[in-house]
């Protein structure tokens, strides 16, 4: 167990959403601020720096480089480096496309719009994911998103002391399997081959290891009948199954009463 004076030395984390941060940052603190230089753009400036190189080699240097300035330009916005990723991080959320609660769609047909967008998001910015789990993603485009989620299972017919639970299932599977699709993507762009090239050349290995080549051959069937002529094909038709199965799941426990 953490003693308390470790936990002085070492205090939880904050976040840019609290303590006023955020309102801070519209324009520079203090005098000598540089020229042309506004939260929004370093914002802007590191969603692009994370999307081309990835969370790993990410620092405020390499930021400031790309803008053009000195690191400590960057600091007349933004406290620290945790405080500027939690910003890109809310940022793409304001990406996502929210179903309109007017527009007389039903709850399934908003579910799977929310669920499709979040799943494109994990897979445009593979960074996101890592990302998610350490902050509090209170900002205003993941709470935009995560009360949109709220209203929508609200209208499933749920009793109430099950509707976390169905919004865990349906967005912790989307959450699994778009960091899982991204960092495939992420892959094979970095070995610069196609997503398909990439699984044939996979399956060709391991099909000449005897050990591995026997353990996927009791799942042949399985690989045949999941169909699609590339990659893209065949994961979209598990997501889609898998995502069905889930909104079939929370039918039956509203029938269930």
């Amino acid at each position: 167990m953490a003693k308390a004076a470790d936990r002085a030395e070492r205090p939880a984390r904050t976040s840019v959403w609290l303590e006023g941060k955020a309102a801070r940052g519209g324009a520079a603190r203090g005098t000598g601020q540089p020229s042309g230089l506004d939260r929004e753009r370093i914002t802007g400036a590191t969603v692009l720096l994370l999307d081309a190189e990835g969370l790993a080699k990410f620092s405020m240097r390499r930021l400031a480089a790309e803008l053009n300035v000195t690191a400590m330009s960057v600091y007349w916005y933004v406290d620290t480096k945790d405080d500027l990723l939690e910003l890109a991080l809310d940022a793409v959320f304001g990406e996502l496309a929210l179903p309109d609660a007017e527009s007389g769609e039903g709850w399934r047909e908003q579910l799977r719009t929310l669920a499709v967008g979040y799943r494109a998001l994990l897979v445009r910015h593979p960074w996101v994911s890592p990302l998610i789990g350490n902050f509090l993603n209170i900002g205003p485009h993941s709470m935009a998103f995560s009360l949109r989620v709220q209203e929508v299972v609200r209208h499933t017919g749920l009793p109430p002391h099950g509707q976390m639970g169905a919004m865990s299932a349906v967005f912790q599977f989307v959450y699994g399997f778009g960091t899982i699709e991204g960092h495939f993507v992420q892959r094979c762009a970095s070995a610069g081959m196609t997503q398909d090239e990439y699984f044939r050349q996979a399956m060709s290995t391991i099909s000449e290891q005897p050990a591995l080549a026997a353990s996927f051959e009791s799942a042949a069937d399985l690989l045949e009948a999941r169909a699609g002529d590339t990659v893209s094909e065949m994961r979209e038709r598990d997501f889609t199954f898998a995502l069905e199965t889930l909104i079939a799941g929370i039918e039956a426990m509203v029938a269930r009463g």
